[in-house]
Order: C-alpha cells, then structure tokens, then sequence
C-alpha cells in the first residue's frame, strides 16, 4: 500500500514537470512556427487573461513544491529518527543477557542444596527482568527507578557470591525524579563484577558514587582486580555504552576511564 502511494507521488510530480516544461515550449514553438515571429516575447501577444492564469499556475506550482520538498525533508528527519530509535532499542536489549543466563545455571545447581536462598534469588532475578525488559524500553525513567535497580543488582551478586564483598554505593540525588536514559550506569557495574569481583579471590571491593544536581549528573565506580589480567578496553560493553551514549546525549555527556596498577575508575557525566 505504502509504495504504491509513494509511486502515485511520483507520478503526480512527473505530471507537474511535464506541464510546467509544456507550457512555456508549446508557446515559443506556436509564435515561432505558426505565427512567423523571428523574436518571441513570452506571453507577450496573449490575452491578459492567460498571463494571469499561467502567472497563478506556476505560483501554485512553486508552492507545491516547497511544500513537497518540506514533506520529504520531514520523511528523511522521521526515518532517521527512527533508524537511531531501533538502533538504540538493539543496543539496549544487548544489556544484561549473559548475566541473566550464568544466574539462572547457578539456581538450577542451587535448588536442590538451598531452597529458601533460590527463592530469595528468584524473587530478585525476576525483579531485574521485568525493569530490563519494560522499562529498559522506555527513552527516559527516574534516577529513583534506575539507584532501585542498580541496588537490586549488587544484593543479587551479594547473594551469588560465597566471599566476601566490599561494596559502597553512595547516592547524593538532589532530584530522585529527574529522568536518565535506562541501563546507562549497569554497564560499567557489570563490569566490576565481571572483571574484577569474579576473578578475585578475597579483597575484592567496589565503590559507586552517584551525585546529581539540576545540571549535571555524575556516575563514578571504581574497582581493583586481578593485576595480571589484561582489561580489554574496547570490550563490547563499553562499546555499547559509547554508542548509546553518542546517539542519546550528543554533546552532552563525558566518559572517560583509566586503570592503575590493579585498580579500574569510570567517571560518566551526563548533562541536564
């Protein structure tokens, strides 16, 4: 149905350019053949009346193609949004999927020897996938929203774990209500964990310091691991970030991380 409006569109525009090319050729050929005129003026012998008409013709004419030109200035606009729309929808449902999988094979090991753990942790798990799955598709959500899930997230691996964690989350949120693009910060949680709590065997330690205020907002997260482990800086994690980050908040955000020694920081800043 849509292509074939689209070819009806284009018909009436080849119809408009054949007319107005028409118009003007089929008289200079009438006053140069038919009438003799070695010179011709257009429209110059013809009544008013048709000066007139053609005059408005080609002013409708005009203005049916700005307006046509408008409408496909729009339709590129729309397409492109939508375009970064998907693709930021893709980048999302790209968060978490492997976390969620290695949790449920460790329940299934865990049922039988725990019970009461289990259902403790698949209270959680369900917890963290109903907030990825409907309300990671939503462009905007609460920092309330997200500090909930980010905590629902770090008391899941406390749970996981049988070693001892040090982990601080500090929040100083002058505004729970102000909106932030969802499964931002859980990025760079993932990874603490994931290189760094994982692959420790005692010492292991997080540290999460959120601040906001009405122009800005600052997620800071530092981690030690294992000093002989490579940390590949370009993982697909962080790519996914950057891309996010770029699509959602161009030229308005900062992200920038470094390691030392066995120790990994993160600073993301986000501008209102």
């Amino acid at each position: 149905m849509i292509s074939i409006v689209k070819r009806n569109n284009w018909l009436y525009v080849k119809i408009f350019v054949w007319i107005s090319i028409a118009i003007p050729l089929g008289i200079t050929v009438y006053e140069i053949l038919i009438l003799g005129k070695d010179n011709v003026l257009f429209l110059g012998d013809f009544h008013p009346a048709i000066g007139v008409a053609v005059l408005i013709y080609y002013v409708i004419l005009i203005i049916i193609g700005i307006i046509w030109i408008m409408m496909q200035l729009k339709s590129v606009i729309t397409l492109k949004n939508e375009n970064k729309k998907n693709e930021l929808l893709h980048l999302q449902s790209q968060v978490n999927p492997h976390f969620f999988f290695n949790m449920l094979n460790n329940l299934y090991g865990m049922v039988d020897k725990d019970a009461e753990k289990s259902k403790a942790l698949i209270l959680k798990l369900s917890d963290l996938m109903r907030y990825s799955i409907y309300e990671g598709e939503k462009n905007f959500v609460t920092l309330k929203e997200e500090v909930t899930y980010l905590a629902n997230y770090i008391e899941l691996h406390k749970m996981r774990y049988h070693k001892a964690i040090d982990i601080q989350f500090n929040t100083n949120l002058e505004n729970e209500d102000s909106k932030v693009m969802p499964l931002l910060f859980i990025i760079l949680l993932e990874n603490a964990f994931k290189h760094g709590v994982e692959n420790l065997r005692e010492d292991a330690f997080i540290k999460i310091d959120l601040i906001t205020n009405t122009k800005r907002i600052d997620f800071k997260i530092e981690n030690n691991f294992e000093a002989n482990e490579s940390l590949n800086n370009n993982g697909l994690g962080l790519k996914n970030l950057k891309r996010r980050l770029e699509l959602a908040y161009p030229k308005k955000h900062k992200f920038n991380f470094n390691k030392h020694g066995s120790i990994f920081k993160a600073h993301l800043q986000l501008i209102q």
